[in-house]
């Protein structure tokens, strides 16, 4: 088919690279523009462009779509199918109407469960036993569309939303290439969603960061799960905040206040607001690169409560 891609972020990259794979005919790239990342503040491109690129592709970045920037583009691309993942911009009805086969994504949740823009994280946050990916044919609401195909997945009790996200990403292209073929054939019946059970998964925010040992270990661990690579849980120790990037789940119980600490030879756990302990097994201190807990202790001395 003849294809135009959206796309920005990771995630969308394996979707991209397996376009290429199948043999589609991808006639442009749209992302977002390039922004400047690190200390340095160093104009950084998109990984979707970068992978365009690689491939010989244009690639456009406007800085909007709803400016009537695109439409030109799109009208000499001349596309039948508009694939989007993980963009970062709403599209307007010119846009979702004007390919053969209308638009398309690839969302990171089963929906209608965690519509928006951090569906994967969220669902780790909240303790999920499932996630998955949804092709959907898109309209005007956000992620509203009605469901085309869906790809499920069990999450693992200490899988993190980084861990996820790249499994996602791999699943989410196995799953295009798949609904692909089914609209050249015909064979794909939209599936309405029901509005009653939708969620909505709202960006992530480094106000979420600060850990309440008040939290049952269960909901702490999720935390810690959910908000890794970014912008990860902390948790303040005397003056230093510290960032917590790992822990695991112990059957061991405490009648110690909420956020005690206890070391028992290389191991740090903490008490939660239930009576348990949660192990930590990854932090990172002010100015240091993250360690695991037992390289931690080497050089930190931890006693007493975190807050």
């Amino acid at each position: 088919m003849k294809i135009v891609f959206m796309g920005t972020p990771d995630f969308a990259v394996p979707s991209l690279l397996r376009l290429i794979e199948d043999g589609h005919e991808v006639l442009g790239v749209f992302t977002q523009p390039d922004k400047p990342k690190g200390r340095g503040y160093i104009l950084t491109p998109p990984p979707v462009k970068e992978c365009a690129l690689q491939h010989g592709i244009p690639v456009f970045q406007p800085e909007s779509v709803k400016n009537g920037e695109a439409m030109p583009i799109l009208s000499d691309l001349n596309p039948e199918i508009i694939v989007v993942a993980a963009f970062g911009m709403l599209l307007k009805s010119d846009i979702l109407n004007f390919p053969k086969y209308g638009c398309i994504n690839v969302h990171g949740s089963l929906l209608p469960k965690y519509r928006g823009a951090a569906p994967i994280q969220r669902a780790v946050i909240d303790g999920e036993e499932y996630s998955g990916v949804t092709i959907m044919q898109m309209g005007v609401g956000l992620d509203t569309g009605d469901m085309l195909l869906k790809k499920e997945v069990k999450i693992g009790e200490n899988e993190t939303a980084g861990e996820l996200f790249d499994r996602l990403a791999e699943i989410g292209a196995e799953a295009l290439s798949e609904a692909l073929r089914l609209i050249e054939k015909g064979e794909l019946k939209p599936v309405p969603q029901d509005e009653s059970l939708s969620t909505y998964a709202k960006m992530l925010s480094k106000a979420e960061c600060p850990i309440n040992w008040n939290d049952s270990a269960q909901t702490i661990h999720n935390k810690i799960r959910g908000l890794s690579p970014w912008p990860v849980a902390t948790t303040n120790y005397g003056e230093d905040v510290i960032k917590v990037h790992g822990s695991l789940m112990t059957d061991k119980k405490t009648g110690a206040t909420p956020g005690s600490i206890l070391v028992e030879k290389n191991n740090l756990y903490v008490a939660c607001g239930d009576g348990k302990l949660l192990e930590i097994t990854v932090l990172q201190a002010p100015g240091s690169k993250r360690m695991n807990t037992a390289d931690f202790l080497r050089g930190h001395k931890m006693e007493g409560v975190f807050d």
